[in-house]
């Protein structure tokens, strides 16, 4: 008596299972889809005049101005940028208190370096980098809503290079796209720096790789993404900005390159001629859920970097690579650099 019963059981499960495997593909469509365009990207060859400009970056660690540098590190370092397209140094010199205020003594070895850069490696400038997290609402961090706060970072700025710096390079994160409070900070930050002989440089966030993305990643409580019009915005009130092309969370190279040839191209756009854009280089190892060492390569980001170039403004000369950061950096990655990026020698 049962069997009938079995038997109109049967179409019924077999429809769940058509439309969970339904959902499945109408799920997996857009992510094989995005996976197939950054493949595509990363597919191809540079052209041959996308290499060094001679606009490259190094992110260099603390120990370069509180005394745990010296001498024999200086010759390391010479030895690996002296004869590529390096140009700037951003030392970090911070971090910036929660008030924007700066303690001198954060950077009391700055007067050695300085000398010494100048003169073992002519033409290289010495940045200072500064950066705080950021606080909306609770917790403990700079709150750029607060006048009185960017009032400081601007006096912060002018302080490091009364010591000697040749520009400030300003890291603060995370900021959400569309913040007017880092704009009128730039807005302050750009006239004080340029008055004082310097070039102002941002450390930049990713831009949307799809329209809305940082709506969808908003709601998950992550602010990863500006809009490119928003990056454009904050690169007409700087001279350099430096796009932190990684922390991507992709699991494979060749998805990391073409992501990197994407966002090279997109920053390209939305930049104006008169600023200098660098791509980020991951030189760390670090492998956490948003970070994966074997996916986000120094070879995939510095082909991506080309690949973005050749496609979208191959013969722009402000343009460059920024390396993150010197004390995680192997061997293998100053290679990356100096054979991807053109740099003889």
């Amino acid at each position: 008596m049962n069997r009938p019963n079995i038997r109109r059981r049967l179409p019924r499960k077999r429809l769940v299972v058509r439309i969970a495997l339904t959902l499945v593909l109408v799920a997996l469509t857009p992510v094989v889809a995005a996976g197939s365009a950054l493949r595509a990207a990363y597919a191809g060859a540079p052209a041959d005049e996308a290499v060094t400009r001679g606009r490259d970056a190094v992110w260099l660690g603390h120990a370069w101005v509180d005394g745990r540098r010296g001498a024999a590190d200086l010759a390391r370092l010479k030895q690996r940028i002296g004869d590529t397209g390096m140009r700037d140094l951003y030392v970090h010199a911070g971090p910036l208190e929660h008030n924007g205020t700066l303690p001198p003594s954060a950077y009391r070895n700055v007067r050695w370096l300085i000398d010494s850069v100048h003169r073992e490696l002519p033409g290289v400038r010495v940045q200072a980098w500064l950066g705080d997290k950021l606080v909306r609402e609770g917790g403990g961090g700079l709150r750029l809503a607060s006048a009185q706060a960017r009032a400081a970072v601007v006096a912060s700025a002018r302080q490091v290079m009364a010591a000697g710096f040749e520009g400030v390079h300003l890291d603060v994160e995370p900021v959400p796209t569309g913040d007017e409070d880092f704009l009128a900070l730039l807005d302050g930050l750009h006239p004080a720096v340029r008055s004082a002989g310097g070039v102002l440089s941002v450390a930049a966030q990713q831009i949307d790789p799809l329209p809305s993305m940082h709506s969808a990643s908003g709601m998950l409580g992550s602010k990863k993404w500006w809009t490119q019009n928003y990056f454009g915005k904050v690169a007409r009130r700087t001279d350099q900005i430096a796009v932190m092309s990684y922390d991507t969370a992709l699991p494979w190279e060749n998805l990391y390159g073409g992501y990197v040839a994407r966002q090279t191209a997109l920053a390209l756009q939305a930049t104006p001629r008169g600023t200098d854009l660098l791509m980020g280089v991951p030189f760390y190892h670090t492998d956490n859920w948003g970070h994966q060492s074997r996916a986000e390569t120094a070879a995939a980001a510095v082909r991506g970097s080309r690949l973005g170039l050749s496609r979208e403004d191959r013969h722009r000369q402000r343009f460059g690579l920024a390396l993150y950061v010197d004390f995680a950096a192997t061997e293998a990655d100053w290679r990356a650099y100096r054979a991807g990026w053109g740099v003889r020698g």
